[in-house]
């Protein structure tokens, strides 16, 4: 199939693109990379009457930090991030970002555009909200900085309102002596994770102690827990309780009962690589 027939408005400021985004509303949308929009167009799931392209305004392809966060802009690819020689300031991201996508659409994917479109058998995501983050939204009215765990409401569902756009995300620097580890299980590397695990452990305990654990791929939202003062038999049955809580459903890529296990199984395992780093300091 082909998209629907749509006007292409080429803003040259992020001002100008907040004005046609406030004169059309629902009825636009905005293109950066297109890695994800392009398809949705193709199959006509996605019908707006205007695109908004983003991806030439200088001011969203920048990405700078300070002492706390890591901030990217909404034109930046996620190949522009993963080269960032900035990212060792938070390992889990370097981790994850070579399962997003393949290395072609890495080079147009951006970091915002997967964060906006919502899937949550998506790393990036994950990545936010494992690591406590949050995107940065500006309408014509004004701008407003939203958590990752309000950010993300639904399946494929977030809180962007019609006239609001995405102008960057700040994924949060990793605490002194943190620890992490990320593993995923899909058709193939680079697909959507059938799950997908990310831990992040603090240097304030020791075993499974301290350890926040993200889970993607089963709920219709990445899933955060904490896992405190466990292991053995009770961080089993701690993972396993939160197998059942997510809710699994089944669909052409797994059953519900296969996402069950591995959630216990990758949590396991995560949840011992980011413990055995922590340990050996």
């Amino acid at each position: 199939m082909k998209p629907a027939p749509f006007d292409l408005a080429c803003p040259d400021t992020v001002d100008e693109a907040l004005e046609v985004l406030a004169e059309h509303g629902a009825d636009a949308r905005i293109l950066a990379g297109g890695q994800s929009l392009g398809a949705m167009l193709n199959m006509r799931l996605a019908t707006p009457g205007v695109l908004i392209d983003i991806s030439r305004l200088d001011e969203l392809t920048t990405i700078t930090e300070t002492d706390r966060l890591i901030e990217v802009g909404a034109a930046v690819t996620q190949d522009q991030l993963l080269r960032w020689p900035g990212l060792a300031a938070q390992p889990l991201l370097r981790q994850m970002l070579p399962w997003v996508g393949h290395h072609q659409t890495r080079q147009r994917g951006t970091v915002c555009g997967s964060l906006a479109h919502g899937d949550p058998s998506s790393e990036l995501p994950l990545a936010l909200a494992t690591l406590g983050g949050e995107v940065v939204l500006a309408s014509r009215r004004s701008r407003r900085v939203v958590s990752a765990r309000d950010f993300q409401i639904g399946l494929m569902q977030t809180a962007l309102e019609d006239d609001e756009m995405i102008v960057a995300a700040r994924f949060p620097k990793a605490p002194k002596g943190a620890r992490f580890a990320f593993h995923e299980v899909g058709p193939r590397q680079g697909d959507f994770a059938i799950v997908a695990v990310a831990v992040m452990a603090e240097p304030d305990g020791s075993g499974a102690e301290g350890m926040t654990i993200g889970i993607g791929g089963v709920a219709d939202t990445p899933a955060v827990r904490r896992v405190v003062d466990l292991e053995g038999a009770a961080l089993a049955d701690a993972l396993n309780g939160i197998a059942w809580e997510l809710q699994a459903g089944s669909d052409v890529h797994a059953t519900a009962s296969y996402r069950r296990t591995l959630v216990r199984n990758l949590g396991a395992k995560v949840i011992g690589e980011a413990s055995d780093a922590l340990s050996q300091g």
